[in-house]
Formats: C-alpha cells, structure tokens, sequence
C-alpha cells in the first residue's frame, strides 16, 4: 500500500470523528460483504453468549471484543441471519476452571452459540466441555495450537501463526544467518507463539533459537533484559499482551539495546490504549499482525471509520476478529429456517464460505482457523502526532504457508 493511501485513510477517519452525524454514514447495508440481518426482518429470537475477559491484565482487549461484536450487531439492525439476538455478556475468568464454570451459566441461560474468549488458559479449560454440550464456540482470539474441536471456530489465528508469518523475514533481514532470542510467558500461548517463530526462523538450517519463559503472572523483564543484551542474537522476538505488553516495553526502553532488533507479535503494540501507555518508547517496534486499521480496502473503510464514530479510537485485531464473528454467525444464521438450535448452527457455520473481513478475505480451513494474509507493521506517527501501527507490506498467507 502506498503511503499517501495510508496517511488519507487514517485522516478519513479522523474527519470522520471530528464531523460526527454531518457524515454520511458507511453502514455495512447494501453491498456483498453486509449483514444479512435486515432490520426488517424477524425470523425469531436467538441467545448468543459472549465470553470475555472483565478484569486483569486483558480487561482491555475483552472491551475491544464486545465492542467489535456489538458495533457489527448496530450496523446489522440488531439481527443476525434475520433473528433477532440477545447477547449476554459473561466474564471469562482467569484460568481453565473459571472459564469452564461461565460457558456452564451461560449454558444454563439456553444460548444457541459462544463467541469471545481472549485468554488461551481459558479457551483449554473449557473446550471439552463445547464438545461434550455439542455448542459452537465462534472464538475471536484465544487460539491454542492443538485445538482441533468440531464445535469450535477461531476468526483470529492459531497462536503459532504470529511467530510463524514473522520468522522467515526475520532471517531474511539477518542475510540468511542468524541468532534471535525468544521471549513468552510460561503458559500455552507463549509456548505456541514461540514455537510458531522458531520453526518459521529455523526451517532454512540459517536460524539458530534462543529461548525465555517468564512467569506468566509476574515476569522479571529486568533479569531478562540482562541476559538479552548478554546473547549472540542480534534479534529479538517478544510475545507478551494487555499490561505485561507495555511493562516489557518500559524495560526494553530502560535497558537501552541498540545493538539488536526487537520484532513482535502484534499484541505487543495493539491498541490506542497501549501506544498511549507505551508512547515513544514504542517507537520503531515491528510486529505480525492480520490486521491493521489503515488497511485500503472498501470493508476496513466502513468498519474503521464507523468503529471510530462508536469508540473514538481506531480497531484493534480483537475488535476486527470479534466484528468477523458476529459475521459468521449472521451469515450462519442466515441459512436457517426455524429453531436455529446449536447443532443447525454449527452445521451451518462450515457453509459459510469466504467471509469478506477488513482484514481482507479469508475462509476457514480444515481446522476451523482463517486462512490468511499477515501483515508487517512499524509503530510510527503517520500523518498526525499519534502513535500508530503503520502497515508496511505483507509478510505471508498462513496456515498454509506454516508448516505447524
């Protein structure tokens, strides 16, 4: 994408915030990629549960969630596939039996489909019981490597996909050869987002690994930053999300490295939130992402822009992903005719075909994940005095293009 397209996307949707109602709204109505719910019509009422995170340290990207998930519902004429939704919001919890216990209220409230679940801790403790309940699970982040459900969708990735769309271009940078130091907490998703890096880094035999895993509740990014600036490597690639993002960034800055690369999965930097607790000592990161909000596309354009309106701040991947969600279930939806009962659901949620996203196209493959584009992104002021994740190029298509 050419800057100049960058630069008037993101000041379109600053004119757009700053007009308010005196700009014609970019309603999704109308064209190919809109909601199928017509306001008018009403084939009935559906339950749906949205799972996310309401406190800790991803409190923020649970808010990006409902966000995306509702704006998607106001531009739909509060229908999906023609009925007409309540969505009941439930706090996530922390860890595998917390999740477990809300998919089991929610349950017991007669919802017809989940979506939500940030946290990949939660997402394991709670699959089994998805499967065993037959009730489909439209995940849009927490996306644990192994999960191969019949019952569970993920409009985000797989956690080894960031890593995994990041690592051959680190090594390219590096001349084919090359040393790069790996940090995650000690839990599922770090143990997968590493992975999907090291595996993309290594295929060609130039890579070599080194690997941190910090606790997952407390990390001492102090010690590890002693022993990065100790290492060969001449890279670094981080995976860290929520509060833990911006610590770890406050102790690169502090350290003081400059004789090494810091790359990232996107959640390092994703959100106004976090650039404005991060502010200049963000600067210059580069990150993996499916999504960026100065993408040039007519889908990213009416969501960007109307998500701006609603929020006054431009959508993360948790709010896109979340907003591709409640897509698939309207178009799901759509394909019913009586009881959309969770069986017909999931029945029908695998005819969605090609989901027209502001990410870009992308379709589910095999194992229920988006087949699609990554992106390279710098944090950068385009345009104005605001911190951005400025889209550079694309990196890959993934799953297919990571052998994991």
């Amino acid at each position: 994408m050419a800057q100049f397209d960058r630069r008037r996307t993101l000041k379109l949707l600053a004119s757009l915030g700053a007009a308010g109602a005196s700009v014609p709204l970019l309603s999704a109505c109308g064209s190919d990629d809109s909601p199928t719910g017509a306001a008018e019509v009403n084939k009935g009422p559906v339950k749906i549960g949205l799972l996310v995170p309401q406190e800790g340290i991803f409190k923020a990207i649970g808010e990006d969630v409902q966000h995306g998930f509702e704006l998607y519902l106001k531009l739909a004429g509060n229908r999906l596939g023609g009925y007409t939704p309540t969505v009941i919001v439930a706090h996530e919890g922390k860890d595998g039996p917390e999740g477990k216990a809300a998919v089991e209220k929610l349950l017991n409230q007669d919802v017809a489909a989940l979506s939500g679940v940030v946290n990949s801790t939660v997402m394991t403790g709670l699959k089994d019981t998805v499967e065993q309940k037959q009730i489909p699970l439209v995940g849009s982040n927490a996306s644990p490597s192994d999960l191969n459900q019949k019952y569970i969708w993920r409009t985000s990735y797989s956690n080894v996909d960031p890593g995994g769309a990041l690592g051959s271009y680190v090594l390219r940078q590096q001349g084919g050869n090359g040393i790069t130091y790996c940090m995650g907490p000690a839990n599922e998703a770090g143990a997968d987002e590493v992975a999907g890096f090291k595996n993309s880094y290594t295929r060609g035999g130039g890579g070599t690994v080194v690997e941190e895993y910090t606790n997952a509740q407390t990390p001492n990014f102090a010690a590890s930053m002693i022993k990065i600036r100790n290492s060969a490597a001449t890279a670094v690639y981080a995976f860290y999300a929520g509060s833990q993002a911006t610590e770890f960034v406050k102790a690169w800055s502090s350290a003081g490295i400059k004789d090494k690369t810091l790359y990232a999965a996107g959640f390092l930097t994703e959100g106004a939130q976090l650039l404005k607790e991060q502010g200049d000592l963000a600067k210059g990161i580069l990150t993996s992402m499916n999504y960026s909000a100065d993408l040039n596309n007519l889908a990213n354009r009416r969501f960007a822009s109307e998500y701006f309106k609603a929020y006054q701040t431009l959508p993360t991947t948790y709010a896109m992903a979340s907003y591709d969600a409640a897509m698939v279930l309207d178009k799901a939806l759509s394909l019913i005719d009586g009881d959309p009962n969770p069986q017909a659901i999931n029945a029908a949620i695998g005819k969605v075909g090609l989901i027209d996203s502001p990410r870009g196209p992308w379709q589910f493959t095999l194992n229920r994940t988006p087949l699609q584009t990554w992106y390279l992104r710098r944090v950068q002021k385009d345009g104005s005095s605001t911190l951005t994740n400025t889209l550079i190029s694309e990196l890959t298509t993934l799953p297919e293009g990571n052998t994991n």
